[in-house]
């Protein structure tokens, strides 16, 4: 009953019916209350999303994998004390971490949600000792910057591993075969160590034909029409299973075999037809004397009768429980009165229990009878037996030899293939794996070059592509982002990780409409993923409306904590609202969520810059340009903050990186033109703007600053002319002011101007 249940609890745990789990399991532990079915039932808990109901039955169990369980559903509740105290107890540092490397992982996960990141990361490194492939690790060591090459943890050190686990497993298993069929072996010998040679050729012989289409139907007693008992069911021999039989050579297959039937007055053997199994059986009856008589002698022999020859009969008896049964049948002859035909189904190797249908002659003396019986009986099987083993032992070796052979050959091809297998797996998951490490390092042109190594099937999925996309938008290629998130999109609909980014580049590019539906589809899809919510949010916040936007926003942190962009995005909607306070709250809620989450450190640089808190937001833009070194942005915001700290020297030399870093970026030209004006550099100022114009012809604030250069330059008819384009331009309504102040006062010596005009 218990192996049942359990059987069924996991069939339903497989189809994904947990509710069906839960119930089966809980009267399971009703009625067998062990630790290993509470287990099972708390595992069903966990999959049906209870996992208060997991915790309150396994808390206080001691065994390893009621700890992981236990800590598991104290994961899940947010209770991160009490789960990292189950996994590793401070009383008893000694104690092994349960599970192996999922152990580890959720330690490390724990570590890494509490700050701790250097204990994080020695966690992950463990879990990843102990499996190579367990992917999640290796994947939180990149987003900590601290993974290694995907060449040492995925290269031919592990391959060698791997293999060496492997092959030990199959030792394993083939050592438990062997144990199972010595074990088996020595089964049989002992139940037929006590019985007669007699007594074992006359079970084969009344023994049932095996049921055709049924190969592993048992050989059962004799049974004729009549429905006469038979007291010889204790000696039925099961047929041997799948397991048993897989490692062992069938023995050879016998055919045009002859069969004696001996007849009490001294008939000579008949031969049979090659095909008498196929034949239906005829019985023909006897009278109940005579059966009684003749079942009497076939079942009733004495155990020690023939004591000389019950050691070889077990031997052969042994062999024999794993081998393949064949079919034999035999006629009589049509001139006796009465016959008893037995229909055999016996082993090839025992021989020695040849077919035999005896016949009764009318008028013998029962004396006569038994005579001849036991003599010729015993003669006949003497030399049958010792000419059929002699011919099967031969067989036997030549066939065992070709067998070992082709089993060496099996096995050294399983041996290569498993070989081939490992290391196609370990080099997909050494590119995906180098891929990563160089995205999550913001090295995104490396990290395209090596996705772009991948086969095509991988590198057209859902995640790669994903992936793709994000090295794209890190690189401000806004296009290309796009078009590689729309592949991933399309290819996997229902993937949501990743489509927060997709939600933002759409932003960017001012795809209001695209950015509409994609949010209606990805909240048809899932209402409770912060991915969605975070779509709705931009689009609100592309129409301007920052308060809806961060209702959105706020609504995706409620339903994950964890997802530090959501955060960032709340920070980044106060500050357009200019509520400062509360943007550098979700800032750092943000960078407590992800040390590395550059987005928030920037935008703390940003709320600094504008509160004019110089030495911050230089302080913040350095953390974020430390995290993302290639990032132009940042490049250029770190020189705006050098530039008002006074430092126009280190600015110029950020935005020279800059530029470099991203030709196409108009910023760091713009800013550095405004450097080179302060330092009254004024013609290399308007170099840096004409390159500037190539770049973006219709920035108004270019043609201002411009306007303000050539004034400086006492060029005024270029300075009105420039100022024109800038109004005409359509600049914000606060810059339109400045610009039409500074136009009225183009003729107006410097010192009457203020200073705050442009």
């Amino acid at each position: 009953m218990e192996t049942l249940m359990v059987d069924r609890v996991h069939s339903s745990l497989r189809l994904f019916m947990h509710r069906n789990a839960v119930f089966l399991c809980e009267r399971l532990c009703a009625q067998f209350p062990s630790e290993t079915n509470v287990q099972l039932l708390a595992t069903c808990y966990l999959h049906n999303n209870q996992p208060y109901a997991a915790y309150h039955i396994l808390k206080g169990k001691k065994l390893p994998e009621s700890r992981y369980l236990f800590a598991m559903s104290c994961f899940r509740m947010n209770l991160l004390r009490e789960a990292e105290e189950t996994l590793c107890p401070v009383n008893e540092p000694s104690m092994e971490i349960p599970s192996g490397a999922t152990g580890h992982y959720l330690l490390g996960v724990i570590y890494r949600c509490t700050g701790r990141m250097s204990a994080a990361a020695e966690q992950f490194t463990q879990a990843l000792t102990l499996d190579p492939l367990l992917w999640a690790a290796y994947e939180e060591l990149c987003i900590l910057g601290v993974a290694q090459d995907a060449d040492e943890c995925f290269g031919e050190e592990t391959a060698l591993r791997l293999h060496q686990e492997c092959a030990s497993t199959s030792n394993v298993e083939k050592s438990n075969f062997a144990n199972e069929n010595r074990l088996l072996s020595s089964s049989v010998s002992a139940s037929f160590g006590d019985i007669s040679p007699k007594q074992i050729k006359q079970l084969h012989a009344n023994s049932t034909a095996e049921v055709p289409g049924y190969t592993h139907v048992r050989a059962t007693a004799l049974h004729v029409q009549n429905s006469i008992a038979s007291n010889v069911g204790q000696f039925d021999t099961p047929s041997p299973t799948a397991t048993q039989t897989s490692g062992i050579v069938p023995p050879p297959l016998f055919r045009n075999l002859h069969a004696y039937q001996n007849t009490i007055s001294g008939d000579i053997p008949v031969k049979q037809k090659a095909n008498a199994a196929n034949q239906p059986l005829r019985r023909k009856y006897l009278d109940e004397a005579r059966l009684k008589k003749v079942s009497g002698r076939l079942f009733n022999q004495s155990s020690d009768s023939v004591p000389r020859r019950s050691a070889r009969l077990s031997r052969d008896t042994t062999i024999n429980s794993i081998s393949n049964f064949s079919q034999f049948g035999g006629n009589g002859t049509d001139h006796s009165s009465g016959k008893l035909r037995v229909n055999s189904s016996t082993p090839s190797k025992l021989c020695s229990t040849a077919v035999r249908s005896v016949q009764v002659r009318k008028g013998k003396p029962r004396a006569t009878e038994n005579f001849d019986e036991g003599s010729r009986y015993e003669v006949i099987d003497e030399m049958w037996t010792d000419n059929i083993s002699a011919t099967s032992s031969s067989v036997n070796i030549a066939d065992g030899r070709c067998f070992e052979q082709d089993k060496a050959e099996r096995i050294v091809s399983q041996d290569s293939k498993l070989v081939v297998g490992i290391r196609e797996l370990l080099g997909l998951l050494r590119t995906l794996g180098e891929g990563f490490k160089l995205s999550c390092l913001f090295k995104c042109q490396e990290a395209l070059e090596v996705y772009r190594k991948l086969p095509e099937p991988q590198f057209n999925t859902g995640w790669v592509l994903c992936q793709v996309g994000k090295a794209y938008f890190e690189l401000v290629d806004y296009l290309e982002a796009d078009h590689y998130f729309e592949l991933a999109h399309r290819l996997s609909p229902c993937t949501l990780d990743g489509m927060d980014i997709y939600s933002t580049v759409l932003y960017h590019l001012k795809e209001e409409m695209r950015l509409s539906y994609l949010a209606q589809e990805l909240i048809s899809i899932d209402r409770l993923s912060p991915q969605a919510w975070c779509a709705v949010g931009n689009c609100f916040a592309l129409r301007k409306d920052h308060e809806t936007a961060l209702k959105n926003f706020q609504r995706a942190v409620q339903l994950d904590s964890r997802f530090a962009y959501a955060h960032t995005l709340c920070g980044h909607e106060y500050s357009a609202l200019e509520d400062y306070e509360n943007s550098i709250k979700f800032y750092r809620c943000a960078l407590q969520v992800d040390e590395r989450h550059y987005n928030a450190w920037y935008g703390l640089g940003v709320v600094y810059l504008r509160q004019e808190k110089f030495e911050f937001a230089e302080h913040h833009f350095r953390r974020a340009f430390q995290i993302n070194p290639r990032s132009s942005v940042l490049m250029c915001y770190l020189g705006m903050a050098l530039h008002a700290l006074k430092r126009n020297e280190d600015a110029l030399e950020m935005m020279e990186k800059a530029i470099s870093a991203d030709k196409k970026n108009p910023l760091p030209k713009y800013q550095k033109a405004l450097i080179l004006l302060g330092l009254q550099k004024y013609p290399e100022a308007l170099d840096e703007l004409e390159r500037l114009k190539e770049i973006a012809p219709h920035e108004s604030s270019m043609y201002a600053l411009m306007g303000k250069i050539y004034k400086q330059l006492n060029i005024l008819d270029k300075a009105v002319f420039c100022f024109g384009i800038a109004m005409d331009l359509k600049p914000p309504a606060a810059d339109l002011a400045i610009i039409k102040s500074a136009m009225e006062k183009v003729h107006l010596p410097d010192e009457l101007m203020e200073e705050d005009d442009l």
